[in-house]
């Protein structure tokens, strides 16, 4: 894993030795490329944070502000040395349920991308967040307006959008990145 543009480029980043499952360069890159020009100076939120590679990436190509959320502690210290090894500033990390930061802590309209990679629910019976996230009324008033909800899930997964619009879908393998929006009043 590494940081694939902007001015930390290329630096390699820490994994935590967890089971955390990391965004593939290729799916980075490719969610990154989509959102080229609106990055500057945007606000970022990066939740099941992991290592912070989305939150970095963005951090690297402009953004001014990445507030990264993870639970495990062994991830967000992974975090602070990937921050400190890109010398990248701008970074906010909490160890923090997610939804316990989104309830409490998070801003009203202050972020432009919500990235959220949450582990997958592969077994009947295992805890499933995209079902929570889709009905968390704390996230969508985290969104500012016009911004972009950037969910990582397993491909097929049916999205419960309520009061979403799915504007683009694409599969990486393993992974298909869905982007959100919200729906206009």
């Amino acid at each position: 894993m590494r940081v694939i543009s902007g001015i930390a480029g290329g630096i390699p980043l820490v994994m935590p030795k967890t089971d955390l499952r990391p965004t593939m360069d290729r799916v980075k890159g490719a969610i990154f490329n989509s959102l080229a020009d609106a990055l500057p100076d945007a606000r970022v939120l990066d939740l099941f944070a992991g290592a912070g590679t989305l939150g970095i990436e963005a951090l690297s190509r402009g953004a001014k502000e990445a507030v990264f959320v993870e639970k495990e502690s062994r991830a967000t210290d992974v975090i602070q040395k990937n921050l400190e090894k890109t010398r990248l500033t701008g970074g906010i990390v909490h160890t923090l349920d997610i939804f316990s930061y989104l309830d409490r802590l998070a801003p009203k309209a202050a972020f432009d991308f919500i990235f959220a990679d949450p582990p997958y629910a592969k077994r009947p019976g295992e805890r499933d967040f995209t079902p929570e996230l889709f009905a968390s009324q704390a996230l969508a008033d985290a969104l500012a307006p016009g911004g972009l909800f950037i969910l990582e899930k397993i491909p097929g997964q049916p999205l419960p959008l309520g009061r979403w619009d799915l504007i683009r879908e694409k599969r990486y393998g393993a992974t298909e990145v869905a982007w959100l929006k919200l729906k206009e009043a």
